[in-house]
């Protein structure tokens, strides 16, 4: 047996799951909240028990993954670090030059820096954290699996945007998708599911949370998706705008006298979304509390399903048609306000869903009415157990 881990990390928080391959039995998983306030927080959950520590302190990314070793050994989930032979890492953005998961060397590392451009909120924070996994355990094969590589199957005509041909040639300037490991495992995953062979289905995945995206994923590949150059475009998100016009951005520089793009850049991924909408929070939770009597936070509510509904309609007629809808990520899987408010438009294809199945509160559940044409699937995304498979692979 091989331990590997998967890990998830954020600008705050680093989510982590250890498993043990092939067998892919999940021995414990947790959070590390290391820059809340100034409070940090590692949960560990391992079989049906829990152990939590808190520190008066804001901690470093050094200090909380240092921390989290302890914990593993304290807790007995390892007898010694050496145990673990693989450690796998979320990184969102591959550009055009990772089109499949890879070990990580000092070249490829440097790589992933220089494609911060793609996801600015992301590559270079978990750049900072490879680094210190491959200080802390530099017996480890550490291993890069890529959010944008699922998406590399899109054809030009999805991926181009109407600008200069040249400009994606000399610059990469081009669609690149993210929440491609979560879409990977999800498809795959319906399919059991459905019991149908992957190849011969038409889905479309929606993977929504704090950053939200649609997929259209026909015979196993992506064929298009909402996120765009990077995980801005597409859906309103919790702080992000999703789609805008260009024009509207220079012309709000202009207005709010900014000093540069990244001002602006800003305001759209930190400002913008259900918080900039509603006024007060980004939690749909929080704004469904009070939606009866806030209009604006029913407007943000409102407009994040019409997003999703436009999106999803495209990709119906992309595809020409679909044989299931795939709820994942936070909201997907637990709001099912807003998986009735979005499947109330698709009836016309066929796809319609049970109240009750959908009440239920199961996390993976088929909610499909019983003369439903499509499917109305809610699959738990796992995005760890990919990335711990995508180590093991490498590790043989």
């Amino acid at each position: 047996m091989t331990k590997t881990l998967s890990v998830n990390l954020g600008s705050s928080t680093l989510k982590w799951r250890l498993f043990e391959m092939p067998d892919e039995k999940q021995v414990a998983s947790g959070l590390v909240d290391f820059f809340d306030n100034t409070k940090a927080k590692i949960t560990v959950k391992y079989g049906d028990k829990k152990a939590e520590r808190t520190f008066d302190e804001k901690l470093s990314l050094k200090d909380a993954i240092t921390i989290l070793m302890d914990e593993l050994r304290r807790l007995k989930l390892v007898k010694d670090l050496h145990e673990i032979a693989g450690v796998g890492h979320r990184v969102v953005a591959g550009g055009e030059v990772f089109k499949e998961s890879v070990v990580i060397t000092k070249d490829v590392l440097k790589q992933i820096d220089d494609l911060d451009v793609f996801a600015p909120l992301h590559n270079h924070v978990e750049v900072g954290g490879i680094e210190l996994f491959r200080q802390l355990m530099p017996w480890t094969t550490q291993v890069a699996v890529f959010d944008s590589a699922f998406h590399q199957t899109m054809p030009e005509e999805n991926y181009l945007y109407g600008i200069p041909y040249d400009f994606h040639e000399k610059y990469g300037a081009r669609k690149y998708g993210a929440h491609g490991t979560s879409v990977r495992y999800v498809s795959k995953h319906a399919a059991k599911v459905l019991q149908r062979p992957l190849e011969d289905l038409r889905l479309i995945v929606m993977h929504l949370g704090a950053g939200s995206s649609i997929t259209a994923v026909s015979k196993g590949k992506s064929l298009d998706t909402s996120m765009g150059f990077t995980p801005l475009d597409g859906l309103i998100m919790n702080t992000r705008s999703g789609q805008v016009d260009a024009s509207l951005v220079t012309y709000l520089i202009k207005k709010l006298n900014l000093k540069n793009a990244d001002e602006m850049l800003n305001i759209l991924n930190n400002e913008s979304g259900l918080l900039g909408i509603s006024g007060f929070s980004d939690d749909q939770r929080e704004l469904k509390k009070l939606a009866s009597t806030n209009p604006r936070a029913r407007l943000a509510l409102n407009m994040f399903a019409n997003r999703v509904v436009k999106f999803v309609g495209s990709y119906i007629a992309l595809m020409d048609g679909v044989d299931a809808l795939i709820f994942t990520g936070g909201v997907g899987e637990n709001s099912f306000e807003m998986r009735e408010q979005i499947m109330s438009h698709f009836g016309y294809v066929g796809a319609t869903i049970d109240k009750t199945k959908n009440e239920s509160g199961n996390k993976e559940i088929d909610v499909s009415a019983a003369d439903a044409k499509v499917k109305t699937l809610v699959v738990p995304t796992n995005e760890e157990l990919m990335i711990a498979r995508d180590v093991y692979k490498r590790l043989l």
